[in-house]
């Protein structure tokens, strides 16, 4: 551990605090405000978007209305995805000639970059073509982003309405079709735009031509292949989506050249999350509302980093007493450029959030290394987490918080002046369930049967890891894997789609069910029993929440994986 490196951790840190209020008050603006950002040039673009789909901004919709939409557009959204997968020997912009992709293949990654997972049990650049790429999976990319920031804004409307001038409460928590529109016009695609031109200026390639062959330093032939990145790095970044145009993803030079497309990429992964707190400050009218939920998820993000950074600082336990010089920290599956901060610091933030773009292996880190990304999704990648997915699902654990402060003070807990009931705990706890019984119950299937068994490179606690997190980040729509696995077989492909698709519609929907039964509630004056959920004391008890419930549900199948491998490998023995 380096002062060069904790400055790194540090400079980032800093920059995420610095851009939080001026991104949450943009958004604000965008979604909340009387008058949208440049009007006179994205206005009638909007308009005109809203006519050719037949849409009335004007009118709102009710929870059910708000998910019915969001779940029929995601479904089209697969099947469109699914065919040109089917199809793509058929279409142009296919310069190395690539076959159809196989069904079950092309099922799930239709499913994986519908739910914003992008889960990829396929090398990108021999198996996808150009078209296949720009039209199925970087469009995906905008539009599964712009449905999570949906549901956040509807849940944090149907938390901070209230009634009418007429006294009325709201029953609407606003439009999906508006909320989708407004974030590809006003939010993704001209920060992705800006986003792709610089790295674009450091050495990000962006082409359609042919895949191209040199021969190298040893006479060699190697096929360097070529295509639009920069485009699809900007949008996968900003979107929390992951995957990659390569195989080897941010690690690859064509996609993360240098340090400081390093440090750009991790910025926009949590460019948008860390705003839309202080968006829904602004929403509460309380901006310390906001402030609370993202000091909950400071505090996440700083253990996780530090303890990932000391991890692979170390240096791999299993080769202690080898002659090999690990001053410089376990290096293995990592990128030099990058070192171990970046690394370490790299895949805290893409497991924080609901991104999954890796820049080193975490297959390769040291278990207790490995661990820590683990952990990060089973928390439920509400540190920070992904484009709207991080804020609702904060919130649940801040309802669930309040309710237990409330049991603490013997009295009905209330959320921002609105009184939580057994309605609204008994979705989130649906919510909180869904996540967990997906995962451990897959996870055991395949952890017995041989069809699953016979994707592993390893055995023992580190091929248990290896199933353990490829559903956990399915389930969790984080993307990244142990690289260990062979997922694509049809077992993996069939299940870890179903893992996606119930990790990511089955809890949407219960997010938006409080929504609109919040939204329906009268707001009741704090009294003198009401617990504070604007201050440090919340911020406490929120956090513990959260590792709790994490704590608890995974604690004995981690027992079993990384801290196992861990003292085995301390110990000196095969793993």
């Amino acid at each position: 551990m380096t002062l060069l490196g904790w400055t790194q951790i540090l400079a980032f840190a800093l920059a995420v605090l610095l851009l939080t209020r001026p991104v949450g008050a943009y958004l604000h603006r965008v979604f909340e405000g009387d008058r949208q950002p440049l009007p006179r040039i994205l206005g009638p673009v909007e308009r005109c978007a809203h006519r050719l789909c037949g849409v009335d901004p004007r009118a709102e919709q009710s929870w059910r209305q708000y998910a019915l939409a969001l779940l029929v557009f995601s479904a089209l959204g697969v099947l469109v995805t699914y065919l040109i997968q089917r199809t793509q020997h058929l279409l142009p912009l296919n310069p190395q000639d690539l076959a159809a992709v196989d069904p079950a293949l092309a099922f799930n990654t239709a499913v994986s970059f519908a739910t914003n997972t992008n889960w990829q049990a396929y090398a990108g650049e021999s198996t996808m073509s150009y078209l296949t790429q720009m039209a199925g999976l970087a469009w995906h990319n905008f539009t599964s982003a712009g449905a999570g920031l949906g549901v956040a804004l509807a849940l944090a409307r149907g938390l901070t309405r209230r009634p009418g001038a007429d006294g009325a409460p709201s029953k609407t928590i606003g439009n999906f079709w508006v909320d989708l529109i407004r974030s590809i016009l006003y939010v993704l695609l001209p920060i992705s735009i800006l986003g792709a031109l610089f790295l674009v200026s450091q050495g990000v390639i962006q082409d359609l031509s042919a895949y191209r062959e040199l021969t190298a330093l040893e006479g060699a032939k190697q096929i360097l292949a070529m295509g639009p990145v920069a485009s699809q790095e900007a949008i996968k970044e900003l979107g929390t989506n992951g995957g990659g145009f390569f195989n080897a993803n941010s690690a690859h030079p064509f996609e993360n050249p240098t340090p400081l497309t390093n440090f750009f990429e991790l910025l926009l992964i949590f460019l948008l999350p860390a705003g839309l707190t202080h968006t829904f400050g602004r929403m509460a009218r309380d901006t310390r509302q906001g402030w609370v939920i993202f000091a909950a998820m400071a505090v996440l993000f700083f253990a996780g980093v530090s303890a990932a950074y000391w991890a692979e600082s170390q240096g791999n336990p299993a080769l202690a007493g080898v002659p090999v010089d690990q001053s410089a920290g376990n290096l293995e599956g990592k990128e030099v450029r990058f070192g171990v901060a970046g690394s370490a610091l790299f895949a805290t933030v893409t497991t924080d959030a609901s991104c999954g773009a890796v820049n080193s292996m975490h297959d390769s880190f040291t278990p207790l290394g490995g661990l820590v990304p683990l952990v990060n999704i089973q928390l439920g990648e509400v540190v920070f987490g992904g484009v709207g997915a991080g804020l609702y699902g904060i919130l649940v654990m801040a309802l669930l918080s309040v309710f237990i402060a409330g049991l603490m003070v013997g009295r009905t807990p209330e959320y921002l002046g609105k009184k939580i009931e057994a309605r609204e705990l008994k979705l989130a706890m649906l919510y909180v369930l869904i996540f967990p019984l997906v995962t451990l119950v897959l996870s055991a299937w395949s952890a017995v049967a041989s069809y699953g068994l016979s994707s592993l490179n390893n055995a023992g606690p580190h091929g248990l890891t290896e199933i353990l997190y490829a559903y956990t980040s399915g389930a969790e729509n984080n993307g990244s894997a142990f690289a260990g696995l062979d997922a694509n077989t049809p077992w993996w492909n069939l299940t870890q789609g179903l893992a996606m698709l119930v990790g990511r519609f089955l809890m949407i929907v219960p997010a938006l069910a409080i929504a609109g039964s919040m939204a329906g509630k009268k707001v009741v004056p704090a009294g003198p029993g009401t617990f504070p959920t604007n201050g440090a004391l919340f911020t406490f008890l929120l956090v513990c929440v959260v590792v709790i419930v994490g704590a608890l549900t995974f604690f004995p199948a981690l027992s079993l994986g990384p801290v196992v491998e861990h003292f085995l490998a301390s110990a000196g023995r095969a793993f």
